[in-house]
């Protein structure tokens, strides 16, 4: 907790000296420094409040009682449960803070480094949940968006966190595309994958990945019953198809998008 307590207050004093004019987005020469400063606050939020703390709990509450109930209903095969591995089982918010701090922004050197490090936490809820799972007769199949080349880190990470299943063959990382589909298709072939969990909507679907109509919104209105009965979403303020669809994904044009996105909003 007192590391914790030190790194966010390191951060909020990097905003505070780092934004000493507010028009910063329009200032700034280095986009990659505009946007690490631009990220502080939900960094902070994921890395240190008690509030994302209890939404992981209050998440893998429910994921129990919708498992339960999807357990309840009859099925041909074996059951099995889908989880990414990314801000829904595993921490990545000390490698987002280090960006920030830094006044950096995500690269696959220091990605792939922090990932076979093999040090994140589990997050809160996440490890008895899934453990729950697989005393209910559930296999665990960990989707990932993590490269072949952070699969051996990933691995040894869950298992020295304790999570079940933890092994190469239920580890399934990217291999060409981060279209999980595939993949999902995979494991439903041989289970009935009687739930979901992740950050992103495209941990269920990948449909969710468009977010022309109204950024997604009447999609997820129209995939009520689907989602409501299969998935269970997890918080993310960091990244994701969210930030991807309204800033796009080149640093030299997010921050300026941002802003322009901002200017439209009514009030």
């Amino acid at each position: 907790m007192q590391q914790r307590l030190l790194l966010s207050t390191a951060l909020v004093l990097l905003v505070a000296g780092c934004r000493p004019k507010a028009d910063l987005v329009r200032t700034s020469a280095d986009p990659a420094t505009t946007l690490s400063q631009q990220s502080v606050d939900a960094v902070l939020y994921q890395y240190a409040s008690a509030e994302v703390h209890r939404l992981y709990q209050q998440g893998y509450e429910l994921a129990r009682i919708k498992l339960d109930a999807n357990l309840a209903q009859p099925r041909e095969l074996p059951p099995a449960v889908v989880v990414d591995v990314d801000e829904t089982v595993l921490d990545n918010s000390p490698y987002q803070a280090m960006l920030a701090r830094e006044g950096r922004t995500y690269s696959a050197d220091t990605w792939t480094s922090w990932c076979n490090k093999a040090n994140a936490k589990a997050l809160p809820g996440a490890v008895a949940f899934l453990q729950y799972a697989a005393s209910k007769g559930c296999t665990v199949f960990y989707i990932t968006n993590r490269l072949p080349a952070e699969k051996d880190g990933t691995v040894r990470n869950l298992v020295k966190e304790g999570f079940p299943f933890a092994d190469a063959e239920h580890v399934m990382v990217m291999e060409g595309t981060s279209d999980k589909t595939v993949r999902r298709a995979a494991v439903s072939a041989k289970h009935a994958v009687v739930l979901f969990i992740g950050d992103q909507l495209t941990d269920i679907d990948q449909s969710f990945k468009d977010r022309k109509e109204g950024e997604g919104k009447p999609f997820v209105d129209r995939s009520n019953e689907m989602l409501s009965r299969s998935f269970v979403l997890l918080p993310n303020p960091m990244y994701g198809t969210w930030l991807d669809a309204i800033c796009g994904r080149p640093d030299s044009v997010k921050a300026g998008n941002k802003e322009r996105y901002l200017r439209n909003v009514p009030y």
